[in-house]
């Protein structure tokens, strides 16, 4: 295990109360050496001035809708050896950095990304895969109790999903970040292929664990709707530019183009689009696509060493505990779970009502999490649809199942 200094960058824009839930999250890490840097807009930035530890943050005020920009402002000001990235819309569970960070150990790797639940908190949303020449993801099975570390075939990288990545700095800084041509989408996937380039080994950590809610902005609903394609196509046509043969980019955007207007049409037939936003949306991916042919490519230039010194965010040693409860006393023993966030606990809230119905799990931004569902409900969702177990077992069951990202020991609480 390693103890190695940490910058955790949250790139926000326009998502105020999402960003604060993501930094009293961030606030229950277990991990003894980290720094906190938020790139973000006014509002953002005036929003975590109200959290009590907002001394503690590096806030590094930043307004442009450009993704790739924000992060290396981060990188600028990040003082750490490793440099962890989260979303604003996004959870860790306490134990993600430990997890994250542990393939540091060996000098070979220069990069790190994690599993992300989706918004049932349960299911996954990404676990793992490679990257083929064109960009295109392919799925990888690995060992869902350990780390897996990969340096990949030529042509080929590792994929690091954006809301759950971690890499060194010297590397990072070495290859330029993230390109900034790069306004929304693919930027990591970019760097995931330089990475792979220049020979660096990627490890998968399936145990460091965020939770990732997909919150609306200005490309999506909150229902992950597209309302923009813009940058999709920009982004695709930079991507082209910088790694797929000249030869082989007319027949990509084709196909590419065809995914996103099928998706289009599914959407369309679930009741989310109208005909109208089906043209209005293809126009502009096509615009974006154009843009992106003729967007610079000249690389930032980024300093050696951070503009501030490292700012540790004075992280406390934490019990886990899971409070036990039903429908009829959830008032209460919200109560009690809050008593315990002040006592300086990690809280699970379980409330078991006597049904069938499947779990779901969310972080409270009061602080502690919170999963809801039935005694006889399925968690995982390869569970039988209905099991038949005592209410003392379930809650067994769970500690045992969230042991090592919440960081359960024999703290328990019914």
């Amino acid at each position: 295990m390693t103890d190695l200094p940490v910058s955790v960058v949250i790139v926000s824009r326009g998502r105020p109360q999402s960003l604060t839930c993501t930094l009293t999250g961030i606030s229950q890490l277990q991990y003894w050496n980290f720094e906190v840097v938020v790139v973000a807009d006014p509002g953002s930035i005036a929003a975590a001035r109200t959290l009590p530890f907002a001394s503690e943050l590096k806030l590094v005020p930043f307004d442009q809708p450009n993704i790739s920009a924000a992060r290396n402002l981060g990188l600028t000001h990040a003082a750490g050896d490793i440099i962890a990235f989260i979303d604003d819309d996004a959870v860790p569970e306490p134990m993600w950095l430990r997890h994250l960070i542990a393939p540091a150990a060996r000098a070979d790797v220069a990069a790190m990304g994690g599993y992300i639940r989706g918004r049932n908190g349960i299911s996954f949303q990404w676990k793992a895969a490679s990257l083929d020449a064109q960009g295109i993801s392919h799925v990888l099975q690995l060992d869902d109790r350990q780390a897996t570390v990969m340096t990949p075939p030529k042509g080929r990288a590792i994929k690091t999903e954006g809301t759950n990545m971690a890499f060194r700095r010297d590397v990072l800084i070495e290859l330029g970040g993230f390109d900034p041509a790069f306004h929304y989408f693919l930027d990591e996937t970019d760097l995931n292929m330089r990475l792979a380039r220049a020979g660096h080994a990627t490890a998968l950590v399936p145990l460091a664990e965020v939770h990732h809610g997909f919150a609306e902005n200005r490309m999506r609903t909150a229902s992950r709707v597209p309302t923009d394609l813009f940058d999709i196509g920009a982004s695709w046509a930079v991507f082209q530019r910088k790694h797929v043969p000249e030869g082989d980019r007319a027949k990509q955007w084709q196909d590419l183009r065809e995914e996103q207007r099928s998706r289009l049409l599914r959407l369309m037939q679930s009741g989310h689009l109208e005909p109208r936003d089906i043209r209005r949306l293809m126009k502009r991916i096509d615009l974006g696509f154009s843009d992106g042919l003729a967007r610079s490519l000249v690389p930032p230039a980024l300093p050696k060493h951070a503009l501030a010194p490292f700012l540790r965010f004075p992280s406390t040693a934490r019990d886990s505990v899971m409070i036990l409860s039903r429908p009829a006393r959830a008032k209460q023993d919200r109560a009690r779970a809050l008593a315990q966030v002040a006592q300086g606990k990690i809280v699970t809230l379980l409330i078991l009502s006597p049904t069938a119905m499947f779990h779901h799990l969310g972080f409270d931004r009061q602080g502690f999490w919170v999963q809801r569902g039935g005694l006889f409900g399925k968690v995982a969702r390869n569970e039988p649809i209905v099991a038949i177990v005592t209410r003392q077992k379930k809650w067994h069951r769970e500690i045992g199942r969230v042991a090592s990202q919440r960081g359960f020991c024999h703290q328990r609480t019914k």
